[in-house]
């Protein structure tokens, strides 16, 4: 790189810096400074305005794969395990707020703690919410792993999980690789089922998740446990 490109380059990235400073980045610029920390030598504004047209927006590239990511030009697999390890930061400080405070306190955590984890899968993961008695977050379990539209569910497993851990509710949550597809028959039927059999032994069901294409459907707020 030439020298008079050099310092136009290390002066762009301290205006992103200081931009960044003053709250006025816009999207792709904030993808760009991310990007600059990782790929260093390189004028990444062109992979940033690339990238969000590719995937529509940061939120779709942080919850995209790390296969997806690199299938992008210019990704590497070491530029997308960065993408990827703040995704995951973000992923921890949610469920580090769910630990430390009941879940109804802040709806809002709940929901992006949900969306961070699944969205962008291309299976069906199931995963169960163990609760206490102040439903603080006891353990998120990675339940099963399926296919592109069903995953396994174990209700005497689940059982077995939640006596061991002594939880009082649980949440149940899985997506739909399948953009903006609901609540099925058979996901209305295991909710179901699964509250009737927890109900006996003291156990509540606090709600059921579906994730799909950025949307959280709740059956508790689609009146789907009765």
């Amino acid at each position: 790189m030439k020298e008079e490109d050099l310092n136009f380059h290390l002066g762009h990235r301290e205006r992103l810096r200081q931009k960044f400073l003053d709250n006025k980045l816009t999207d792709y610029e904030l993808l760009e400074l991310l990007l600059s920390f990782v790929i260093p030598r390189k004028d990444v504004r062109p992979l940033a305005r690339g990238m969000l047209v590719k995937f529509g927006s940061i939120y779709q590239i942080l919850t995209a794969s790390i296969d997806s990511l690199m299938e992008y030009s210019g990704i590497g697999k070491n530029t997308a395990i960065f993408i990827k390890a703040i995704h995951q930061i973000m992923i921890t400080g949610y469920k580090t707020c769910l630990t430390s405070s009941p879940i109804f306190h802040n709806d809002k955590i709940l929901s992006n703690y949900c969306s961070l984890l699944l969205n962008g899968k291309t299976i069906e993961e199931f995963h169960i919410l163990y609760l206490n008695s102040e439903r603080r977050l006891l353990s998120d379990d990675l339940h099963s792993v399926g296919t592109i539209d069903w995953a396994a569910v174990y209700p005497r497993e689940m059982i077995k999980r939640a006596l061991d851990l002594n939880a009082k509710s649980v949440v149940l949550l899985h997506n739909h690789p399948t953009p903006n597809t609901s609540f099925s028959s058979e996901d209305i039927e295991i909710t179901t089922n699964i509250k009737n059999m927890l109900e006996p032994l003291g156990i509540e069901l606090y709600d059921h998740y579906v994730v799909s294409g950025g949307i959280i459907y709740s059956a508790r707020n689609l009146f789907l446990l009765k």
